[in-house]
């Protein structure tokens, strides 16, 4: 097993939950656009699933964003560095160009987190394996920046410079993302 590719080679699954002591620690979000259909604890008080296509839908309040991992990480990245509120969980690529413009460019503050976390499966077991690459939290927005300081979780606190352009990139992401909801309704 490749350990960067953790989590796309085993068992081909895309529905890893995070766990819940992390959740716990980052307090109550508005909404989880990427939730399992079926979970063993909430991750915010409202949810979507892959029946929901929760990409598509309207996002409102401050989001928690488990991604799906692959081909459509900055796709998600994108839409969640749009909205500017929430706390996004992906593995720490600080080499790939996904993350230098979405986390890097556009977040508030990244967290990476020490150690490796455990994640779960859809029916509440810890998977035997830790996530096989380093992970981290990026906030979007100032209070969620604020949430990562608080939540007293292991790892290392990094505040980003406010990028000048990142509000023509959101314009920008919000105008694809209209384009692309009319064309699909």
């Amino acid at each position: 097993m490749n350990p960067f590719n953790h989590q796309s080679s085993v068992q081909k699954n895309d529905e890893w939950l995070t766990p819940p002591e992390i959740i716990k620690a980052l307090g109550e979000f508005d909404l989880d656009p990427c939730s399992p259909i079926n979970r063993p604890w909430n991750t915010a008080k409202k949810h979507f699933t892959i029946e929901d296509n929760g990409f598509l839908q309207e996002w409102e309040g401050r989001v928690w964003l488990n991604p799906p991992y692959g081909q459509y990480t900055e796709k998600w990245l994108s839409r969640m560095a749009s909205h500017n509120n929430g706390i996004v969980l992906t593995f720490a690529r600080v080499d790939t160009n996904w993350f230098h413009e979405w986390i890097f460019r556009c977040a508030t503050g990244i967290l990476f987190l020490k150690g490796r976390p455990h994640f779960y499966l859809a029916d509440g077991t810890m998977y035997k394996n830790n996530s096989g690459a380093p992970v981290c939290l990026a906030a979007f927005g100032d209070e969620n920046f604020d949430a990562l300081n608080r939540s007293g979780l292991a790892g290392k606190l990094v505040r980003l410079k406010e990028c000048s352009d990142c509000n023509d990139l959101r314009v920008e992401v919000e105008r694809c993302y209209a384009a692309l909801q009319f064309k699909i309704r």
